[in-house]
C-alpha cells in the first residue's frame, strides 16, 4: 500500500508517462517505483520540471485536505474527534511558524493536548480543538454595544492556560525526556463558526475575538472558518490548486 502523500505524486507521475514523454510498458508500475525510491525522488527534486511536478502535486493533495477540512467544520453534527481527524498531520495550515509536529501528546501528568506543533525557533505551540458547527452555546454575545467571546470561547481560553502552566512547571523534564522547549510555549484556541451568528456580519465576529486576542499574552482564538481561510489564502499565493 502507498502511503499517504504518495498516492497523489504516483497518480501525477503516472499520467506524465502515460503522455508519452516517456516510453514504458507499465506506467502505473512505474510511477509506483518511482515513488518508492528515495532515489529516484531525489533526481525528480533535483530537476527543475520535476520540482514543479511534486510541488504541483503536494498542493493538491493539501488543497484536498483543506476541502475536506472546510466539509467537515461546516458540518452540524461533527464532533471534537471529527475535527481531529480531519487535521491530522496536516500542521502546515496553522501557517510557515510551524516546521513539525511533536510526535508526544501528553507532556505533562494528567494533560493530553490535541494537536502539539513545534516553531522554528524550536519552541511547542500547542492546538486545543473544540467544536466549530456543533458548538454548545454561541461563540459570542452582546454585551453593552459590542459584541465580546461568550462563556465557551473563556473556558477554551481557561483549559489552554492551564496546559501551559502545567508545561512551564515541567520544563525541565519535558525537555530531558523529549527534547522539546516549553519555556516560550504558546497555544491557539479553534472554537467555533460565525454561521453559528448568521445575524452578525462575519467581520464582527471576527474582530470580537480579535479584539480579546489583543489582551491575551501566549493565547489566540481563531474560529475554524479564519483558519481555513487563512490557509487557502496561503495555498493559492503558492500556485494553482
Amino acid at each position: 500500500m502507498i502511503p499517504r502523500g504518495r498516492a497523489e505524486i504516483t497518480l501525477w507521475l503516472e499520467r506524465i508517462i502515460r503522455s508519452g514523454r516517456i516510453d514504458v510498458m507499465d506506467p502505473a508500475a512505474e510511477a509506483r517505483k518511482i515513488v518508492a525510491s528515495p532515489e529516484a525522488l531525489a533526481l525528480l527534486a533535483a530537476d527543475d520540471q520535476g520540482r514543479i511536478l511534486l510541488q504541483a502535486a503536494e498542493l493538491r493533495r493539501r488543497a484536498a485536505r483543506l476541502r475536506e477540512l472546510r466539509t467537515v467544520v461546516e458540518d452540524r453534527t461533527a464532533s471534537e474527534g471529527d475535527v481531529q481527524r480531519a487535521l491530522d498531520g496536516q500542521y502546515w495550515i496553522f501557517g510557515g511558524r510551524f516546521v513539525d509536529e511533536a510526535a508526544h501528546r501528553r507532556l505533562v501528568p494528567g494533560d493530553e493536548v490535541d494537536i502539539p506543533l513545534i516553531r522554528g525557533d524550536g519552541a511547542l505551540h500547542i492546538v486545543e480543538l473544540k467544536r466549530a458547527m456543533s458548538l454548545k452555546g454561541p461563540l459570542i454575545k452582546r454585551h453593552r454595544d459590542a459584541w465580546v467571546p461568550a462563556a465557551q470561547v473563556h473556558e477554551a481560553v481557561g483549559q489552554a492556560v492551564n496546559y501551559l502552566t502545567g508545561l512551564d512547571e515541567n520544563r525541565e523534564r519535558i525537555r530531558a525526556d523529549f527534547g522539546i522547549e516549553t519555556r516560550r510555549a504558546s497555544a491557539l484556541v479553534l472554537v467555533g463558526h460565525p454561521a453559528l451568528h448568521p445575524e452578525v456580519p462575519e467581520e464582527e465576529v471576527n474582530e470580537a475575538l480579535r479584539t480579546f486576542n489583543a489582551h491575551l499574552t501566549r493565547v489566540e482564538v481563531l474560529t475554524y472558518k479564519e483558519l481555513v481561510d487563512n490557509a487557502e489564502r496561503s495555498l493559492a499565493g503558492d500556485g494553482p490548486v
